[in-house]
This record gives structure tokens, sequence and C-alpha cells, in this order.
């Protein structure tokens, strides 16, 4: 289909780089007539939103809203305002409306009700049974991504697993709700330079995510003192943020293992961060099955941008494409637990045939 004369709306909220941003590239490349992209800001940590206005694939126009209220649920109403106010104020007509979560997709449905759009798509990049610990507010939560399923046009989920949740969880029998397709999270894989094996770092593993107790990282520092015995020269390099950081800073100092960690924090432009993954020799992605619903159900994008640039992964056996990554000897399954993570290490980076075979 030509999109190049199509008017487009993405509503999405943000934290870095993620499947909202590459459907817009996308569209950029394409030269679609005119998109208005317009991104929130996933959590109240000083960031704003803003509003972009692209033609023929260029930015004409970036507004930015830095007023935030201290609490969420003011700001979810904030958010459909600014977007309903954007599109109204534009007195433009619009062919599509993406919306990544059922807030942005709320919004969108209303444009349609007032004839300011004619599609709406419905783009679930995760689905949590437990959202929120209010109960009233897990139950608004389903309440409305059944709304959007039911009303949208169509819904792009990013995983299978998502629509067996819904009718598992919630009763949203697919067979009733069949708009439902599977959207997998993509990769710009011609970007991705892949680097020759004799210029990685053939002892360096990545971690690049948000820093939370669910994602493993601390089993990989308590694993460090054994893996240091066996590869003297290896190095622990972990790119993003988040509330468990200082966590991980006050047990590498306890370790004493600072030397063989870098934090470099979140780095948000998308080029600078392809260039930091390229030269690991292997990186890890630990999920915690237990408190981990929402990696369950998604289609985590890290596992995507590691496979674009040839790194083998350490992952546990939580996301819906675990097992057919370890089938095609892209990476390996391992238990959540510092046992397993030190043993991978070490024979994948003891063994430079085996470490390059994994890469190809």
């Amino acid at each position: 289909m030509n999109i190049s004369n199509r008017k487009v709306i993405i509503a999405a909220h943000y934290l870095v780089y993620g499947a909202p941003q590459a459907l817009k590239d996308y569209l950029m490349v394409n030269k679609i007539k005119k998109l208005f992209f317009i991104a929130h800001p996933l959590s109240n940590d000083g960031s704003f939103s803003y509003i972009e206005k692209i033609v023929k694939g260029n930015i004409a126009e970036k507004n930015e809203i830095i007023k935030r209220y201290k609490s969420s649920i003011l700001n979810y109403f904030f958010e459909i305002y600014l977007t309903l106010r954007a599109i109204i104020k534009s007195k433009e007509k619009f062919d599509l409306f993406v919306g990544v979560d059922s807030l942005n997709t709320f919004a969108g449905l209303l444009l349609r009700k007032i004839r300011y759009v004619k599609k709406v798509i419905f783009y679930t990049i995760d689905y949590v049974p437990e959202r929120f610990n209010n109960k009233i507010l897990n139950s608004i939560y389903h309440r409305l991504d059944k709304f959007c399923v039911k009303n949208a046009d169509e819904t792009w989920n990013v995983s299978p697993r998502i629509a067996e949740g819904r009718e598992r969880i919630k009763g949203l029998k697919q067979c009733v709700y069949n708009k439902q397709k599977v959207v997998p999270i993509g990769v710009w894989f011609d970007k991705a330079k892949r680097l020759p094996f004799y210029q990685i770092k053939k002892c360096q593993l990545l971690f690049i995510g948000h820093l939370l107790e669910k994602q493993g990282v601390q089993l990989v520092l308590d694993a460090i003192p054994e893996i240091i015995k066996s590869i003297p020269d290896f190095h622990f390099l972990i790119i993003g943020g988040g509330k468990y950081e200082k966590n991980l800073v006050d047990k590498v100092e306890k370790l004493g293992i600072k030397k063989y960690i870098t934090f470099t924090g979140w780095i948000k432009a998308r080029n600078v961060l392809d260039k930091m993954m390229t030269d690991s020799a292997i990186a890890v992605a630990m999920y915690d099955r237990q408190i981990d619903t929402f990696t369950y159900y998604a289609d985590p994008t890290k596992l995507k941008d590691y496979l674009s640039v040839g790194l083998p992964i350490l992952l546990t056996d939580v996301s819906y494409n675990a097992r057919e990554i370890e089938e095609n000897r892209c990476g390996k399954i391992i238990n959540y637990d510092k046992e397993s993570i030190t043993k991978a290490v070490i024979e994948l980076m003891s063994n430079e045939n085996r470490l390059q075979e994994y890469r190809l």
C-alpha cells in the first residue's frame, strides 16, 4: 500500500527508543504526507510531553509541554487532553491513529467518534495481569484494555501470548475479539553494525535495560568473584537506569568488584546505543519468572537489539521466543540463579570456537 499520501497520528508513552519511535522512523523514511508524533513521559522524572509535526519525512515543528502534575492519575487525564487538543487545533482529518497502550488508544477512539480520524489501531506493547497494586486501578486498566480491543479497528499485539492472556485471565475469547494481530518488535537490521569477531571484547558481558530487581543484574554481580577466577579480564557493561541502580552500586562496593563493572546510565541517543552494543561478546537477559509478569506476555526489545548486532544471549525461559532463540543457537536458556550465569559465562568465554559459532 502506498502510504506517501496518508496522514497518521502516533500517540505513545516514552522512556527510551522503542517500537513507537521505530514506527515513526519507518513512516518518515517512506515520506508519509503528514505525521503527528505525540509522546508522553512514562514516569514523573522531570520529562515532558512533546508533539512532533512531520511533513514528507521531515520534522516541520516540535512543541514541548513541560507542565506535569505530581499525581500520575491527573497526568493520565492531562495527556488525553493534550492529544485531543493537538489534533482538534490542527483542524485536519487523519487516515490513521496508532495508540500505543490503552490510554492513548482511548484518545484515538474519541477522535474517531468526532470524525478527526478514520481508523484506530490499538498497539499493545505489554499486557500485565497485575498492573497496579490498587485493585480499583487494576480493574480500570483491564476494563479500558477490553474497551480498546472491542472498539479499535485493529489491535496489534507484540506477542501471541497477549491475546491468550486476555482470554485466560479476563475471558476475552479470541473468536469474539478477533481483530487482534501479532506484530512482533522489529529492528533496523541493515542499520546495525556487526563487528568481525577479532574486533570484539571477548571477555565483556552486556546488559541493557531498566534496572529493576526482576532483571537479575544482581545475580550477575554475585557471580563475578567466581567468574574472574577463570576469566581474569572479565568486564560487565551495564547500560540503563532505574530505581534498583543504587542497590546494585552498593553491591558492587560490598563485593569489591568495582574495576570489573561500568554503569553508563541511560543512553537515549539511538545511534550511540547501537555503537555501544557492538563490541561485547555476550549479552544477558535474566527475568525472574516469579515476579516478572510483564516479560511473559511481551516481546522484549532488548532481545532483538542484542541479536541485531550478533550478540548471543544468556536468558531465562520467560519470553515467548526464548526457546526459539536457543534452538537456533543464538543464545542459551539458563536458570535464574548465580550458579547458572557463572557456568554459562565461563563456558562461552573460555571457548572462542563456540563463542564465534553462537555469534554467526
